[in-house]
């Protein structure tokens, strides 16, 4: 079976172990020394991978339950993922790294989201674009700058500006 957002199966104990755990590691390896004895480059948008993504499909998650009433396993199938991962989202134990549900600009991204995934007619680029602009936003508020200075130690946050310069969608 695939998602409807076009990523493969994994089983339940599988993505609990990569969804759980990941970000701790991530943490871990990406403060040890290269071969030179130098911190490792982590881009912003990996720390986004552990932080925002989880917490954007949280907010969608608990959404999809307690405001359109569909059940955990209907989610699930939604958004590829598993039950066990709906209910994680729903309990706060997964996906709330950073709280964004606060983060106003992100609300409407949010619900269209959310009306695409219910029709389960949409071009996923459509879906992708709206994703990305979300997490951008999500960037530029700095919420996840403390996780940047962690994965990286002599980075300083006051001067590192990339993330709060960032574009959302396709003004390039």
């Amino acid at each position: 079976m695939r998602s409807k957002l076009g990523f493969g199966d994994a089983t339940p104990v599988m993505t609990y172990v990569i969804l759980y755990m990941t970000y701790v590691m991530f943490i871990y390896f990406s403060t040890q020394p290269n071969s030179n004895g130098e911190q490792s480059l982590i881009l912003p948008c990996e720390v986004a991978v552990k932080s925002v993504v989880p917490a954007v499909k949280a907010m969608i998650a608990q959404q999809l339950v307690e405001q359109h009433g569909l059940k955990q396993d209907q989610v699930a199938d939604i958004l590829g993922i598993s039950q066990s991962a709906v209910s994680k989202y729903s309990k706060k134990v997964r996906g709330y790294v950073i709280e964004v549900d606060k983060v106003e600009p992100i609300q409407p991204l949010i619900s269209n989201m959310i009306i695409m995934l219910m029709k389960g007619e949409y071009q996923r680029a459509e879906f992708l674009q709206l994703f990305c602009q979300t997490c951008a936003i999500i960037r530029q508020t700095g919420m996840v700058c403390r996780f940047c200075r962690k994965s990286e130690s002599k980075m300083e946050i006051r001067e590192c500006s990339f993330c709060i310069q960032i574009r959302s969608g396709n003004e390039r």
